[in-house]
């Protein structure tokens, strides 16, 4: 054979390789999305014809991914298997790692949470305490899951800022308005697995393509209120990350040149008038007295503006005033099919107030956009990051080879 022959030959063999593991990525994604299936409904939902659907699900069971369980009865003619993942095929943890500690959560290939870990969240902490509470509770998941441990497939991190990852696949933190100097991520980690990180609302975007609000929608907005402010945009299916990772850096989006400083040093900043330490501040200055400044916090004011204190109905008024402007303008910007508002200050915010901000949303943007979007609360509430983390690992699985994936199982199986 020539070598024009073999160079087309090799490349007909890659492009067959590839689409085979398309058609795997296709048909393993939706399984694990809608629970269980049929080799037919595989073929449907994914374009696949019947035989090559046939063909990908013999590969997944020989994976150890997917088994046969049960049947359904068909009209004239044999019964239809039954496919669903197998929960113990595979596994992925995802960590929530704010400036306070972690949360770090371990999934089943249903991605059906079966252990947690916590570790610090109390008061601010640096980086080197961040890597050790990160170890030491995945330490802790680790003993307490020794026999599933094999079957870990990495570790997904939601970072507190941008994570930019460069031509060598080497991730940093930065975090400015934490006042922390550039991270190198891997570090942070001191395991042997693989690892993963993007910002957490990117991460929270995730969770909520995948199983939450912005399941089968191609355009959403997700935003994050906690103590930072944080936004996941989905543009025609995709999670919109700009050139070096930092798109969607809306909580430092300058409402007011003078405004209350916010952490990052600058003046105004969305995260600085509607984070929680600034919702907080608002109300001290007008004469609110509270405990705290977490989730209880936020709710005795909620609790009391509903109740008719004037101090706190004023310092709603104006958070809302507030959020109709930040949340219109993206209205405005991205004209999302569904708004979907998390993180456990937004989570707070839609609980009281919902009808009130889709109102003030609607307000503040154009007239026709502002017709064009549904207003929705996260899914998955505060585990909602740790789960988007965890499936950054579950996309390897996914996208890995078929040959890669047989080899594994069968390593796994000797």
């Amino acid at each position: 054979m020539g070598t024009r022959e073999s160079e087309l030959t090799m490349r007909q063999s890659l492009t067959i390789r590839s689409l085979r593991a398309q058609n795997r990525a296709a048909a393993l994604t939706h399984l694990i999305t809608v629970g269980r299936g049929t080799r037919a409904e595989i073929a449907a939902a994914t374009g696949l014809s019947p035989a090559s659907a046939t063909n990908i699900v013999a590969d997944l069971i020989a994976e150890g991914l997917i088994a046969e369980t049960g049947l359904l009865a068909s009209r004239g003619g044999r019964p239809t298997s039954v496919l669903e993942p197998i929960a113990d095929g595979a596994y992925f943890i995802g960590a929530d790692v704010g400036e306070r500690g972690v949360a770090v959560e371990l999934f089943d290939l249903t991605m059906t949470r079966v252990d947690r870990e916590f570790r610090g969240g109390s008061i601010e902490e640096s980086t080197d305490t961040i890597g050790r509470d990160l170890t030491d509770a995945v330490e802790a998941l680790r003993q307490r899951n020794s026999a599933r441990w094999p079957r870990v497939r990495g570790v997904g991190l939601g970072l507190p800022g941008i994570v930019e990852t460069d031509a060598t696949g080497t991730q940093t933190l930065y975090a400015e308005s934490l006042g922390w100097e550039p991270v190198p991520v891997r570090p942070l980690l001191d395991h042997d697995v693989p690892l993963f990180a993007e910002n957490g609302a990117k991460t929270l975007a995730k969770a909520e393509q995948w199983f939450g609000a912005a399941r089968g929608v191609e355009h959403a907005v997700v935003v994050l209120f906690g103590r930072g402010v944080g936004l996941g945009v989905i543009s025609e299916g995709e999670l919109i990350r700009g050139s070096a990772s930092s798109a969607t850096e809306w909580g430092h989006l300058r409402l007011d040149r003078n405004g209350p400083t916010c952490r990052c040093g600058r003046q105004g900043c969305i995260e600085a008038l509607l984070g929680a330490q600034g919702i907080l501040d608002r109300w001290a200055a007008a004469g609110g007295r509270f405990d705290g400044s977490g989730w209880t916090a936020i709710g005795e004011l909620f609790d009391a503006a509903q109740s008719g204190d004037p101090v706190a109905s004023a310092t709603v008024d104006d958070v809302i005033a507030d959020l109709g402007a930040a949340l219109g303008g993206l209205v405005n910007l991205f004209n999302p099919q569904r708004l979907i508002v998390g993180g456990w200050v937004g989570m707070r915010m839609m609980e009281h107030l919902g009808p009130r901000i889709a109102e003030a949303v609607r307000a503040a943007s154009l007239a026709r956009p502002g017709g064009q979007f549904e207003l929705h609360s996260c899914t998955f509430g505060g585990d909602t990051v740790a789960l988007g983390a965890a499936i950054m690992p579950l996309e390897s699985l996914i996208a890995a080879p078929v040959e890669e994936s047989l080899s594994r199982a069968a390593r796994s199986a000797g």
